[in-house]
């Protein structure tokens, strides 16, 4: 077996805290290294129905590291506001520099990655 990947999941409020929960969950029960960071100014973050969840850094403390894999959970307004973090728009145009993976759920393909201009293909995303 090869070496436990290294996975960030950004998170904001107004992330979707299922789409969280999920890829978090998913990512624990494969064998990564999952880090959850906040781009607020605080690791607890209200998610997009008010469920409180406390990530595990913030993001601009996490901002020097390589990740295997960065994915974003969708949500709005959390999508937005995922999109204007200076500190993870450096994380994802390193990531895509590298041709590491970048993984988006719901509207973060739209208004993350292509925003930005780093969705590397067609992608199916809410509103569809």
């Amino acid at each position: 077996a090869g070496a436990q990947k290294r996975v960030l999941v950004p998170i904001a409020d107004g992330s979707e805290e299922i789409e969280t929960s999920c890829i978090t969950d998913t990512l624990v029960r494969a064998g990564a290294e999952v880090t959850v960071a906040s781009v607020e100014a605080t690791t607890t973050c209200t998610m997009s129905r008010g469920l409180k969840i406390v990530a595990d850094a913030l993001v601009t403390d996490v901002s020097g590291d390589d990740w295997d894999l960065v994915a974003l959970p969708g949500g709005m307004p959390g999508a937005e506001r995922l999109r204007d973090s200076d500190a993870l728009d450096a994380i994802l145009r390193k990531q895509d520099a590298r041709r590491a993976p970048l993984a988006a759920v719901c509207a973060s393909p739209a208004v993350i990655l292509k925003s930005k201009g780093i969705l590397r293909s067609q992608a199916t995303c809410y509103p569809a």
